[in-house]
């Protein structure tokens, strides 16, 4: 501490009139602001390694000469073990939206801004800083491949997975680790990898700017690592929702800064870096946690696992290391590794409410309102796809007619001439719609609100529920809609699932589960 004072007595000519240690993370860095009489403050850091602060000064200094949000050098020790940087204010993105994570998730308008704005700059430091860039600078290494993607999973090997005292074959798990990292390596790019992007090293000014820190064990590296660091961090809780916007964000804002791959390619890709990125946080997770015995880490490793179980689904044709995927499922059952359910914590307008109960029950209230339809069961639920032009399936039950769903907002594959004569039950119209995406975003909300009304109607035993999709021909949007729609609430709950294709003559039962 009294040569950083010295530092900085050799910087602006006094002492500092205060200084405060700032907490730090899973580095062994230290941190300091330093407050002088006139108020203004810089931050002092004490690093243990000369070629870890080497690559942190040249990285800032290079990318300010760009004009990047990054913090200002302002003094060297002459040993290089220690240095002065602008202060960017004590608010992170991290705590920003600490809000939306300690909600399990639930973000408000405000926190998902904060993040699209971040994740828009994130192109901004990886394409336009890799430019003039000298990576021999970088630490430990400068560029991204195939060995230090293997020392990264035999970290997760030998600090998460034989401590978990999972059965394994090493040799076979080797081998397809080898194919991974050569799978991860086989594009190169001239990009920035930044390799620490996470809410925690992003500072915020008072406009609510981005301003990056903590790159110095940055290199040349794929653009996709960044992205699986910053949305599958695991305490962040991002849903799958916004997790697909935020990407679809970070690719557009990436056409900006140079050419990008299709689609399909990118998402493919960013799969393999997510996986890649999961493992190597366990194994992170198991060295700060298990032997170090820090707890922030160790409370981090549920979530982790839940991210793993959820990658997991996505199968051997987006992951092809049979032996190695094999080994993951047995390890997300491990008893010690099961799901955890938390309590949800409301949110009202984004912000937590108080615990306490605002408007408690009077004992003199009277009994909620009855149907004289309650406790009948058991539930059939009627799925229809229709033409708005030939008008909405009527309801012969009598109950008034349930859901209807306009489909027309969706990308429609009758406008081409492939798909003409064929529906949404065919192969190639559910592949183009898939493809395209636009329905899966449609029926996920479709599917929330489904699955709360079929469960309520089965709680009270109610006998009818209708759902109905409507296109321009009744042929494919609707049809594709109508009976994915249908498989999921039989699939889910177990009830019988009457479909009627009405434009197409189908008609189908899936029978309840017995």
């Amino acid at each position: 501490m009294e040569k950083l004072i010295e530092l900085y007595k050799s910087w602006c000519g006094e002492v500092p009139a205060s200084t405060e240690r700032i907490a730090g993370a899973g580095s062994n860095r230290e941190y300091y602001r330093l407050i002088g009489e006139d108020g203004f403050s810089v931050i002092g850091v004490v690093g243990t390694s000369r070629d870890e602060n080497h690559a942190f000064v040249y990285l800032a200094k290079h990318f300010a000469e760009r004009q990047l949000p990054v913090p200002n050098i302002l003094a060297v020790s002459e040993d290089g073990l220690r240095y002065l940087q602008g202060d960017l204010g004590s608010t992170s993105l991290f705590d920003a939206v600490a809000g939306g994570r300690n909600a399990g998730g639930r973000y408000n308008q405000r926190e998902k801004e904060l993040l699209v704005r971040t994740i828009r700059q994130l192109p901004n430091i990886q394409i336009r800083g890799a430019r003039g860039l000298d990576w021999q600078n970088c630490y430990p290494q400068p560029e991204f491949d195939e060995d230090s993607v293997l020392f990264d999973l035999n970290y997760f090997k030998y600090c998460f997975l034989k401590p978990s005292e999972l059965d394994f074959h090493e040799l076979k798990l080797e081998a397809n680790f080898r194919l991974f990292a050569k799978d991860l390596t086989s594009e190169k790019t001239d990009s920035f990898l930044y390799r620490d992007f996470q809410a925690r090293n992003i500072m915020l000014d008072p406009n609510n700017n981005p301003y990056f820190i903590d790159f110095q064990g940055g290199r040349k590296g794929p653009y996709y690592y960044d992205l699986a660091s910053f949305l599958w961090q695991a305490s962040a809780r991002y849903s799958n929702k916004l997790r697909r916007d935020l990407v679809a964000e970070y690719y557009d804002a990436l056409k900006q800064y140079t050419e990008v791959p299709s689609v399909r390619h990118f998402v493919g890709r960013l799969s393999l870096f997510v996986l890649f990125r999961t493992l190597q946080v366990l194994g992170a997770y198991g060295f700060r946690g298990y032997f170090e015995r820090k707890k922030h880490f160790l409370d981090s490793i549920p979530p982790a696992m839940d991210n793993l179980r959820e990658l997991l689904k996505l199968g051997d044709d987006v992951f092809p290391y049979p032996y190695m995927m094999d080994m993951l499922r047995r390890l997300t059952a491990m008893p010690r590794y099961a799901h955890i359910e938390e309590p949800a914590i409301t949110r009202a307008d984004g912000y937590k409410t108080t615990d306490s109960k605002v408007y408690p029950s009077h004992p003199q209230d009277g009994p909620a309102t009855f149907s004289k339809y309650d406790c009948k069961g058991p539930l059939r639920v009627r799925v229809f796809s229709f033409s708005f032009r030939k008008g909405i399936p009527e309801d012969t039950s009598g109950n008034g007619g349930g859901y209807v769903f306009d489909c027309r907002s969706t990308h429609n594959p009758g406008r081409y001439e492939p798909y003409k004569k064929l529906t949404g039950l065919d192969e190639p119209v559910i592949r183009f719609l898939e493809d395209d995406g636009e329905i899966l975003t449609f029926l996920d909300s479709v599917y929330k609100l489904a699955d709360a009304h079929v469960q309520r109607y089965i709680d009270r035993g109610f006998t009818d529920l209708m759902f109905s999709f409507g296109c321009t021909g009744g042929q494919h949007r609707s049809v594709y809609s109508a009976q994915h729609l249908a498989e999921h609430i039989h699939e889910k709950f177990g009830i019988e699932v009457d479909i009627c294709h009405r434009e197409q003559g189908i008609e189908q039962t899936l029978e309840a589960r017995k």
